[in-house]
């Protein structure tokens, strides 16, 4: 922004000009040499690139935004030695080029002023609007004076809040960006590292999620340089190498066009040559590379299903790579990209990489939210200015046919702007924000209601505790994931299903083991906050057992010779304690020395091992005793009596207790494991009920693992 910013002479740039009439200035603009309708030559061509994406576009707040942005930075220069006014020229043009409306235009004509010279943001307001003054202030930096080191951390904490209620602030920040990293060369070279990291780790991964690929591309090209110059050389050596890669592309090119004109498919077929990092990382995934690796080509149609009619034209015609197939139409990207992907192989083995969209896709693939033009309004201005509701609300919320107008609001800018809350300390503030804007992909769990849950890739049951509970999340002790428990540090897929468990203590509390499965900075940060606020950590339930207690009875050899087994009339059978099999379980025998045979459970583990060991199963099945012996896991939470209410409701039903461990509490999770004699098998499915009925427990279901005294 102002960073190259100078003004020999002047002692102090906030004494060096009187206080400019804005009213005057604008008079001037309107009544001076130029002619009402025309803007001033100087940006001439920022209004041709304006017109060709809003041709009605009214250009007088644009004569008068340029009229005071040249005038308040006379006499400044960039240390390249052009005049300042060059700089929020180039970046007002990068964004017409890329369709912004004329409210974002007229911000980025002043996006330096209130910081660099005496204009006011009252004056902007008074003169500009409530809307043209909201962008230039959420793109003015803080003032190193006031907050020293932690200056950049805040000025970007800023810019967040304000995106959060209008996203063109940050599509004039990356522009501005873009414009200084084309000029980075004046700069000593620490400086461009130091500025070249920053805007790695911060400016390319939120141009991605904004969509902003015109913008995120040509910036990792000039970080790539500044941080990689060796590979940077290289790869620059290498497509310079191969210049004549193009006519291997335009064959392949020619050869779709053919086929989608005999298929009688209107579609325009363009050779897009892959940008620097591009060709990088291509060179590292391939090795050598051939001649169509070093571009794709980019068919564009004009509705969705002709996306897929051209698919189904090119794997017909060609021979398809699966593996590269991806459809971002049916399920988009999280920042909202929408394009066929696929790889196509030709007569000659020669594979080409092909885009496939519609001309709206591409140019929200290119622009991204800047194409949205004002999201926060219905219907754009007929003057293309897109001028309506100044972002006042402070969640940003305009609705469209019941939708929210701001696509990119309910994902990863509203957990970004939730998180931010609770990181105070600028340091937790500017590294969280780095690791959160690493996650290069986002996953849709649900609810146990069916609502959604957006997370970044790679998140645990932690992150989505904290996500769907905030701080009441410190209770949690576990989760069911797709219908079974799952521990608290299960990484999460697209698509799972989530219910969270939450003791009934409120003094619960993490355990510090839930940092190592936190992927959110929302999660880290309230973890880490809480164990620094109970330095002594939680203590185990006063009744949870500290170790484990196990009673066995006396064992006898046949007291589970429940089957009967045709053929071998004196052997005796035996019920297999890895899945203690009951009636009317499906069941199989193997051998054993003896003359005993094993009973397992058809679905035991175990059944699968012997048979894969070459053992032949023996036929059992069961007879008329109903007496059975049955392994049961209890998962409950950590509480009183819980181990005196469970026997008691075991042996109110009936059961007989033969052996019961319980282990030691796990992230306030007690585990019981018992092994019980039933008079009748039919009452197990009571039983069972009758456990999960006692206050605490939350699941119980049957062993099946070996449990060593059965």
């Amino acid at each position: 922004m102002s960073a190259e910013a100078t003004n020999p002479g002047a002692p102090s740039r906030r004494r060096a000009r009187a206080r400019i009439d804005l009213r005057r200035l604008g008079r001037v603009a309107l009544l001076g040499p130029t002619a009402r309708d025309r803007v001033p030559d100087a940006i001439g061509h920022v209004s041709e690139a304006h017109r060709a994406h809003h041709p009605d576009a009214d250009l007088a707040i644009l004569r008068r935004a340029y009229v005071l942005a040249e005038y308040s930075h006379r006499g400044q220069f960039r240390k390249s030695g052009e005049p300042y006014i060059t700089h929020p020229l180039a970046v007002t043009l990068i964004l017409a080029e890329l369709g912004a409306e004329t409210t974002t235009l007229t911000a980025a004509l002043l996006h330096d002023t209130v910081e660099d010279t005496e204009v006011t943001l009252e004056q902007v307001r008074a003169e500009f609007g409530e809307e043209v003054c909201y962008l230039v202030d959420g793109v003015t930096k803080l003032e190193k004076v006031d907050y020293g080191a932690a200056a950049e951390p805040e000025t970007f904490r800023k810019m967040l809040v304000a995106t959060g209620n209008d996203v063109r602030v940050m599509s004039i920040k990356l522009a501005d960006r873009l414009h200084n990293m084309r000029t980075l060369g004046v700069m000593r070279p620490e400086k461009q590292v130091r500025i070249a990291k920053v805007t790695r780790d911060v400016l390319i991964p939120l141009a991605e999620r904004l969509g902003v690929q015109a913008l995120k591309t040509e910036l990792e090209d000039l970080v790539f340089a500044i941080l990689h110059p060796e590979e940077y050389e290289r790869t620059r050596a290498l497509i310079a190498d191969n210049a004549d890669a193009v006519d291997a592309l335009a064959a392949v090119a020619d050869r779709v066009r053919a086929v989608l004109r005999e298929a009688g498919i209107h579609a325009e077929v363009l050779i897009r040559p892959r940008h620097f990092v591009s060709v990088h990382r291509v060179r590292i995934k391939r090795g050598e590379l051939s001649g169509t690796d070093f571009g794709r080509l980019l068919v564009l149609v004009g509705e969705d299903a002709d996306c897929y009619a051209v698919l189904g034209e090119l794997h017909t015609c060609f021979t398809p790579l699966i593996s590269e197939f991806k459809d971002f139409i049916a399920a988009p990207k999280f920042n909202l990209y929408q394009s066929l992907h696929t790889a196509v192989a030709g007569a000659d083995g020669a594979v080409a990489e092909i885009l496939i969209r519609t001309h709206q896709m591409h140019n929200f693939a290119e622009a991204g939210v800047i194409a949205l033009g004002n999201p926060y309004t219905a219907v754009d201005a007929p003057d293309g200015s897109g001028a309506a509701a100044a972002p006042e609300a402070a969640d940003g919320e305009r609705h469209r046919d019941g939708e929210r107008a701001d696509p990119t609001r309910p994902g990863w800018l509203s957990r970004l702007l939730e998180w931010q809350e609770s990181a105070p300390d600028p340091d937790t503030f500017w590294t969280s924000l780095r690791a959160d804007l690493a996650a290069d992909r986002e996953i849709t769990v649900f609810r146990a209601d069916g609502t959604a849950l957006g997370l970044p890739a790679g998140a645990s049951c932690v992150d989505a505790a904290y996500a769907q509970y905030g701080d009441e999340a410190h209770a949690c002790i576990g989760a069911r994931v797709n219908g079974r428990l799952a521990a608290l540090g299960t990484r999460l897929g697209d698509g799972d299903t989530v219910q969270l468990l939450l003791a009934q203590d409120a003094a619960s509390g993490p355990s510090p083991e839930w940092l190592d499965h936190a992927r959110t900075p929302a999660a880290r940060i309230a973890i880490t906050s809480w164990l620094a606020e109970h330095p002594e950590g939680v203590k185990p339930p006063a009744a949870a057992p500290r170790a484990p207690v196990a009673s066995t009875a006396g064992r006898r050899a046949a007291a589970n010779a429940v089957a009967e087994l045709p053929g071998l009339p004196e052997a005796t059978a035996r019920l297999a304690g890895c899945c203690t099999p009951v009636p009317p379980d499906a069941i199989t025998g193997f051998a054993v020395r003896g003359g005993v045979v094993t009973v397992h459970r058809e679905e035991c583990p175990a059944v699968s091992r012997m048979r894969a060991m070459g053992r032949e199963p023996v036929e059992v099945r069961w007879g008329r005793a109903a007496a059975c012996r049955v392994t049961l896991v209890a998962e409950s939470f950590g509480r009183t009596r819980l181990l005196a209410d469970l026997t008691e409701t075991i042996a109110t039903a009936g059961a007989a207790i033969v052996s019961a461990t319980v282990e030691p509490p796990s992230e306030q999770r007690v585990r019981h494991t018992y092994t019980l004699q039933l008079p009748d098998a039919a009452g197990l499915p009571a039983l069972m009920r009758a456990m999960r009925d006692v206050a605490g427990v939350y699941d119980v279901s049957r062993a099946q693992h070996p449990v060593g005294t059965i």
